[in-house]
């Protein structure tokens, strides 16, 4: 329900400002849900928005521009359906595609080139440049060792417990706690990492204090909580977050 319930609306208000119709990409088995979903509204609503909802396939690029794909990827998550079948939440990341001239090609001219290309020579080979990786809603997994989540610009990474007495329930849910990120941030290679999801049971400013004492100055000094932001005048502040369910 925290993440779905604005779908309806997401829809509705791009029809209600004359956008084009909006596209959300959701696990395959939640496309027909979804589109129910869709059907419900509009009777309580009376106008059926247009709504794209897209299979996401983990590992199956969708190119969004000739240089832009979103490559969703499985994070560790299950969710259960009432007793039907498991949907594993998905992550995704943005990538930036580039065409580079391959080394042994460098330094030769436009014409050479050309006519390498026109008898069938593959003179470019394929960059990734990964640029934004969200996780989702996971615990530790195999995710963690994909070049393209730990090497990404930016990395969205959930942490939804921090008190010391709640470890227990970021594993029974399936999400990261605090001291999870001990084990995590050396593997990783980001420029920046977004901390989101914390539990409305704490404060964020207690948040990032559990933060420093957990990870030491240094290491926390890389992560910052999504909410945050920086007030007018060079004061540091923050917002609370969100009430959440």
């Amino acid at each position: 329900m925290d993440h779905a319930a604005g779908v309806a609306y997401y829809f509705s208000q791009r029809m209600f400002i004359d956008n084009q119709p909006g596209v959300v990409f959701a696990p395959e088995p939640l496309v027909d849900p979804l589109q129910r979903l869709m059907r419900l509204w509009s009777e309580i609503d009376g106008h059926e928005p247009a709504a794209n909802i897209v299979a996401a396939i983990a590992d199956r690029d969708i190119p969004l521009r000739r240089d832009l794909v979103v490559r969703p990827f499985t994070v560790n998550h299950p969710c259960r359906r009432h007793g039907r079948s498991t949907v594993q939440t998905l992550g995704f990341v943005a990538i930036e595609v580039r065409q580079k001239l391959r080394p042994e090609f460098a330094g030769m001219e436009g014409p050479q080139l050309v006519e390498l290309k026109n008898r069938g020579e593959e003179i470019t080979r394929t960059l990734e440049l990964p640029l934004i990786a969200y996780c989702g809603d996971t615990a530790i997994g195999p995710w963690l060792d994909r070049p393209d989540v730990r090497n990404a610009r930016v990395l969205l990474l959930e942490c939804t417990f921090v008190e010391p007495d709640h470890v227990d329930r970021a594993r029974a849910g399936y999400h990261l706690h605090v001291r999870d990120l001990r084990e995590i941030v050396p593997k990783l290679a980001n420029e920046r990492i977004l901390l989101t999801h914390l539990s409305r049971r704490t404060a964020l400013r207690d948040a990032r204090a559990i933060l420093r004492e957990q990870l030491g100055e240094e290491m926390a000094s890389r992560l910052s909580f999504f909410m945050e932001f920086r007030r007018r005048g060079g004061r540091s502040g923050a917002t609370e977050p969100p009430p959440r369910g």
